[in-house]
């Protein structure tokens, strides 16, 4: 797949139930359809987007830009597609957006055992800043705060 391929564009209804796939694939304690649903219609300050692939989604990121700082809530991409860069370009895409939007910061938390995203967040700037203990449940697990400062 080429990153010609992949289009970043705004989640829409019509992308819930390729979202809800690759959700459920890629997380012990999944959001809901609900969950989804009340940040397409919560905007400002929710940004949810996806990456397609011709009419498939592929992955999505779901974040909150609020005053200075872009926090990012969720992310994931399909199984069957990672480690195709379509994480860094989504992720690249919100930063940018977030930018003209005036933000400085982003900030996230990931499970302490996904080493593939924090690996990822590291090589996009991101720097750890901390842990909560026990912040995952489902199984029980650390996140690690990571935070960005943007250019």
């Amino acid at each position: 797949m080429t990153d010609d391929a992949i289009v970043i564009e705004r989640m829409q209804s019509d992308h819930l139930p390729d979202v809800l796939r690759i959700e459920q694939a890629s997380y012990p304690d999944p959001w809901s359809r609900a969950s989804f649903s009340k940040e397409l219609g919560s905007s400002p300050p929710s940004l949810a987007i996806v990456a397609r692939c011709d009419v498939t989604v592929v992955g999505y990121v779901v974040a909150w830009l609020v005053l200075d700082e872009a926090h990012i809530g969720n992310v994931a991409v399909a199984p069957e597609t990672r480690r195709q860069g379509i994480g860094r370009m989504m992720m690249e895409w919100l930063q940018d957006h977030a930018m003209e939007q005036g933000c400085m910061y982003s900030s996230l938390e990931v499970r302490d055992s996904n080493t593939a995203a924090k690996q990822l967040y590291t090589q996009l700037g991101y720097l750890t800043v901390g842990r909560r203990q026990q912040y995952y449940r489902n199984p029980r697990e650390d996140a690690i705060v990571m935070v960005k400062t943007m250019k």
